[in-house]
């Protein structure tokens, strides 16, 4: 018996097409088949044949969306739907893909003020990544803007403080920041500059490319073999010190990328530092790559702000014999003074 005369033999017995339907869509949620496709040239698979020719799944899900009446948890579930790939990863990658994907996507829709958001994610050589590509005001600009600063650096500088953001009353600035902590790769290029996120090699920069990227492009990378969990890396920055509060209590600052040459040695530049800062319960700066601060740049900071702000501790690490003579400095300073 033919495949028409089999859905001939249901239609007679059923009297309706429609009981097909169903048992097909039953049979794709119990993942007994898979529906390959969402044309009129899709096809089923079974499961055998499926983990047998995983060739047959595509390897990249694209799609340009309209910026109108957007909801990221409708994109994912479209995604997930057509890119069959997604349900089948380990539990704590899907659980990093849908956060940061989401948190991406959300971002592009409410502050970009693009017409159009482009949508890639693929499966590659084991690694799952991601990419939401808008034309719209820029990520960097936006921020430099909002909060009155004076370069796409200084807005930069902010975003990787965390907490930072241009609509303060539905978003918490969040974002970003665990999205690149979950991230093996994380890049986020706008209007001729890149923030590089690498976890793989512990390493943050900023960077001037001379191929402008109008809008704002998101690129996110991770290994689907990664043992990182989401809860994880929440656990490192939250509810540290109030047990029971569940805040976002703790930020990380690579202090070379707030100057260019390395050098940081005057007030300005360490108030340049702190500004936001006071809004968290415990600061770690990480002087990796820096060679020297300066007196006045270390009185700033362990003097005159943690005066200010007794309640916050202040932890450092990656210290050169210089910069650690000097901050334990300007620590005895203070303590003398009080």
């Amino acid at each position: 018996m033919t495949n028409k005369e089999k859905i001939l033999e249901i239609i007679n017995k059923q009297g309706k097409i429609q009981y097909v339907n169903i048992v097909m869509s039953d049979l794709v949620i119990e993942k007994q088949i898979f529906k390959i496709g969402s044309t009129r040239y899709s096809f089923y698979v079974s499961s055998s044949y499926a983990k047998e020719h995983p060739e047959i799944f595509p390897s990249v899900f694209k799609k340009r969306y309209k910026n109108k009446s957007l909801e990221e948890h409708k994109v994912l579930a479209e995604i997930e739907e057509k890119f069959l790939q997604i349900k089948d990863l380990p539990e704590n990658i899907k659980s990093i893909f849908t956060f940061s994907f989401s948190e991406m996507f959300n971002n592009a829709i409410e502050h970009s003020t693009s017409k159009n958001i482009i949508v890639e994610v693929s499966i590659k050589n084991n690694n799952l990544s991601f990419i939401v590509l808008d034309s719209g005001v820029g990520a960097f600009r936006n921020i430099m803007k909002r909060k009155n600063l004076n370069s796409e650096i200084e807005a930069i500088q902010d975003l990787l403080k965390g907490k930072t953001t241009t609509m303060p009353k539905s978003h918490s600035g969040e974002g970003i920041f665990f999205t690149s902590k979950s991230a093996d790769l994380f890049i986020l290029d706008s209007f001729g500059y890149q923030l590089i996120v690498s976890t793989r090699i512990g390493d943050v920069s900023i960077k001037n490319v001379s191929v402008i990227k109008r809008g704002t492009k998101v690129f996110f990378e991770i290994d689907i073999n990664s043992e990182r969990h989401l809860d994880q890396i929440f656990k490192k920055y939250t509810n540290l010190i109030d047990e029971g509060n569940f805040g976002f209590d703790k930020t990380e600052i690579r202090v070379k990328l707030y100057t260019i040459g390395g050098v940081h040695i005057s007030r300005s530049q360490a108030r340049r530092i702190l500004f936001g800062l006071e809004k968290f319960k415990i600061i770690l700066f990480d002087f990796e790559n820096v060679p020297v601060v300066g007196q006045a740049f270390a009185d700033e900071i362990y003097r005159v702000f943690q005066n200010k702000y007794p309640d916050i501790k202040i932890e450092e690490e990656n210290m050169s014999e210089g910069v650690q003579f000097m901050i334990e400095r300007a620590k005895n300073g203070a303590k003398n003074n009080n």
